[in-house]
């Protein structure tokens, strides 16, 4: 892969559609590549954009706004974030040879409505999977949810980071879980999918990295969540070999189906040696953060290898945790305070992505920590995103 010098007719470019702050680090790796990047939102200010050379708000599930602003600006490379995306744009856009879609228009589609993902998981590749149907409107998650028990999982089935998920433990909570569904998604009106409740004992995530060298997994990364949102993340996550084996065969499996090159985040439930697919991300995974701390390339420089053809070592270093900074109703221009405090943690570091609002729970950075065992890295992290105040401007 040769490429060019940024802001010159060599460029090689990279267009992120979605510029939260998995986007701002893959931009950060790819800036220090010497690779033009270009941020699209929604919103402006995102954290993306405060770190690209050039940056445009647009509605993304505008198709015709997609190939407008490819055709202006010519990126070699279009890196989905976020689902509200017009995948039909991204179609064309890779039918057309304009661009390479990351990892392929086809994983983007499928990936980015959970329901292409879990029938391609458990109806096409036979995976196990939590049983599940797909309800339209109350009417039909009532039905769902008699069908499979109490209690039950309800998720727009395009969201992510636990945005209008909820748990129903009677059927006098379902008007609310869809109200929630259909409120607080990625897009108004949308069918949801309903989950039968699986007691885990733990879940995991599976980076793999799909390269022009084969596939690469970083080893498993457990995690907590929170209202279906998560809030810590640990690597490794011990777990037995053979249901280590089972995972990577798995997400092997569904990537291989899916093609294309860049990292996906694989998510599976671990019951005993049973593991169970649950998601799969197209791209960085939230709980893949732990990486920052714990590998030498970590998830954000992998999949930007992987885009760009280039050889990928994830390098586990030591044990590694993250723990989320999470905001308030605090309005605009937030401020943070006990940064000395947090940092004094020992083999700490601190994300503050730089989100313009802090919004009810919403996720605004993270402490990462590494120490002799997982769990001396969990408290670590713990103490140091404990450490950080937020308040209002």
């Amino acid at each position: 892969m040769n490429l060019g010098t940024p802001c010159s007719a060599s460029a090689t470019r990279l267009m992120m559609l979605g510029a939260g702050e998995l986007g701002k680090e893959v931009l950060i790796a790819a800036q220090r590549l010497g690779v033009e990047t270009i941020a699209v939102d929604r919103y402006a200010d995102a954290p993306a954009m405060q770190v690209a050379h050039r940056a445009y708000v647009i509605d993304m599930t505008d198709p015709e706004a997609i190939l407008a602003l490819v055709k202006r600006e010519r990126p070699h490379f279009v890196v989905p974030e976020i689902e509200a995306i017009a995948t039909s744009a991204l179609a064309e856009i890779e039918n057309s040879g304009s661009a390479t879609v990351v990892p392929s228009a086809r994983a983007v589609q499928l990936t980015m409505d959970r329901e292409g993902i879990r029938r391609l998981a458990a109806e096409q590749l036979g995976l196990p999977t939590s049983p599940y149907r797909f309800a339209s409107s109350l009417q039909e998650l009532e039905a769902a949810a008699v069908e499979l028990g109490f209690p039950c999982v309800i998720k727009p089935v395009m969201s992510s980071s636990g945005k209008g998920q909820s748990v129903a433990r009677s059927a006098a909570e379902l008007a609310l879980a869809w109200q929630e569904a259909q409120t607080a998604g990625r897009v108004g009106a949308q069918k949801v999918i309903v989950e039968g409740f699986v007691d885990f004992d733990f879940e995991i995530t599976v980076l793999t990295v799909r390269s022009a060298l084969g596939t690469v997994f970083c080893p498993p990364i457990g995690h907590r969540q929170e209202a279906g949102d998560y809030v810590e993340s640990w690597q490794p996550q011990a777990m037995s070999a053979q249901a280590l084996q089972d995972a990577q065969s798995m997400a092997q499996k569904v990537t291989d189906n899916l093609g294309g090159q860049g990292l996906y985040g694989v998510e599976f439930f671990v019951q005993g040696e049973a593991v169970i697919f649950s998601e799969l991300s197209p791209r960085p995974h939230d709980t893949g953060l732990v990486t920052l701390a714990s590998q030498r390339q970590n998830e954000f420089e992998l999949h930007l290898r992987a885009i760009l053809g280039l050889p990928v070592d994830p390098g586990f270093r030591r044990a590694s945790a993250s723990a989320v900074i999470r905001g308030k109703n605090l309005g605009w221009g937030p401020r943070y305070a006990g940064l000395e405090t947090a940092l004094a943690v020992p083999e700490s570091d601190l994300r503050l992505f730089g989100k313009p609002t802090a919004s009810k729970l919403r996720r605004l950075g993270v402490a990462v920590a590494a120490g002799e065992s997982v769990e001396e890295a969990r408290e670590r992290a713990a103490r140091a995103a404990a450490a950080i105040t937020v308040s209002p401007a």
